[in-house]
């Protein structure tokens, strides 16, 4: 171990979830120093890995899986970070601050994190269990959908959000023939503006995708012979699709029935204050599962990101090594949200929280493909919405940061340049 403190009493700490976020404790609280044990105990048999190529790069190539690694092996031996793979927390005992593993036996903690995540909303339609019908969350979905794949050219894909409209773009570039339906009248309506969702519909539209809007999955139709696989999907009309197969992307709910079983608050997700921290002062939740109050929306929310994950990741760490006497001197949580897909030749970029925006500027850019989107709530910009425009997604970034100033009037204005507005705030002081 390198350049650890001198080695702490106790139980150390205790993750629970092998992603982004619990990966993310486990590696600052080592590069800060902290001595003590820690141990990440995982659900899945592999080590910790990037999810977002999954419905991207991962399910068109043959890229192998230890090009989605966060670190090698070697990582977790030469910090002295345990991993128990193929495990999960069954319950949690506040009192005597142990947790009970699925497998038998228990570990003890000092402290413990909750980064346990989402998983997949699952529809209670008919034919889901039908072999050809795939979800995508993990590794092992999207090795199995690649392999899929293979023999099929007609795919439907029920979700008409980030993952859907990622893994059809993908699609469309292998030549497959690709339907998505979306319940809702438009797409990403969860997380972009009206006018964003609009310019991704006609681009999907153009890539050769049918997206079928307004339209709900209604059951998965079996082969006429009954060998157990899908051949067509029953919209909500009554029409039906060939299918291939079939591909469920409706979203995902938080995994926080462990903590609600142990008695901590939980509504769509696990409660947290602005330290991440529970009604119990030793536990902590993070990323996907984590439910906090933003300062950028005034409400409480759940952000599904890396972004999100390794931020809060990291302020835990700082809670936890500054230890009960100074956990007052940490920051509270307070980093911009941010988030972007890649959809074929698009990349898709949010800072702030835009869904509650009542009036949206597009820029006047005269480049096609290109777009950029200020969002406000009356006159006050909530974030920034662009579309292969790098530049001004990092200077959004900034400006929600720092709080500096864009009214919606010069917003509207023809030929308004975020650069230059943002130097000339510099300019002033």
């Amino acid at each position: 171990m390198i350049g650890l403190t001198t080695p702490s009493t106790g139980s150390g700490v205790v993750i629970a979830g092998g992603g982004q976020a619990g990966f993310q404790v486990a590696a600052s609280l080592r590069q800060s120093g902290y001595a003590g044990p820690v141990t990440i105990i995982s659900k899945e048999a592999r080590l910790p890995y990037q999810r977002p190529p999954l419905s991207k790069t991962y399910i068109k190539t043959d890229a192998t899986f230890d090009s989605l690694l966060l670190k090698a092996e070697s990582f977790f031996d030469k910090n002295a970070i345990g991993f128990r793979a193929g495990e999960w927390v069954e319950a949690i005992d506040r009192e005597a601050r142990k947790v009970q593993l699925a497998g038998g036996g228990h570990l003890a903690y000092d402290h413990l994190v909750l980064a346990t995540g989402a998983a997949n909303r699952v529809l209670p339609i008919e034919g889901k269990d039908l072999a050809g019908v795939h979800q995508l969350r993990t590794a092992e979905d999207a090795e199995e959908l690649r392999a899929g794949l293979a023999g099929a050219r007609r795919i439907v894909i029920a979700g008409g959000g980030f993952i859907g409209l990622e893994v059809a773009a993908a699609l469309r570039s292998l030549e497959k023939d690709v339907t998505v339906i979306e319940a809702a009248e438009r797409l990403m309506g969860r997380t972009v503006s009206r006018e964003v969702s609009a310019f991704f519909l006609d681009e999907h539209r153009r890539m050769g995708t049918d997206i079928r809007l307004g339209t709900a999955l209604g059951a998965i139709v079996g082969d006429v012979d009954g060998n157990g696989r899908a051949r067509a999907v029953r919209l909500s009309d009554g029409s039906e699709l060939p299918a291939d197969l079939v591909l469920i992307a409706a979203g995902v709910l938080p995994n926080d029935q462990l903590a609600a079983e142990a008695g901590l608050a939980a509504d769509n997700g696990i409660l947290v204050n602005s330290h991440m921290t529970t009604a119990d002062p030793r536990i902590f939740a993070i990323g996907d599962c984590a439910a906090f109050h933003s300062p950028f929306a005034e409400r409480i929310v759940r952000l599904e990101s890396v972004q999100n994950a390794v931020d809060q990741a990291k302020l835990v760490a700082r809670k936890i090594i500054a230890g009960d006497e100074a956990a007052d001197t940490i920051e509270p949580y307070r980093a911009v949200p941010w988030f972007w897909s890649d959809q074929g030749p698009f990349k898709l970029q949010i800072v702030g929280l835009t869904a509650g925006a009542d009036h949206v500027e597009i820029a006047s850019l005269g480049e096609a493909g290109k777009l950029v989107a200020y969002c406000f709530k009356g006159d006050r910009l909530i974030g920034i919405e662009t579309v292969n425009r790098p530049g001004e997604h990092m200077l959004g970034r900034r400006i929600l940061a720092e709080d500096l100033a864009v009214a919606r009037t010069e917003a509207a204005r023809d030929g308004f340049d975020l650069r230059a507005h943002v130097a000339a705030l510099q300019a002033r002081g």
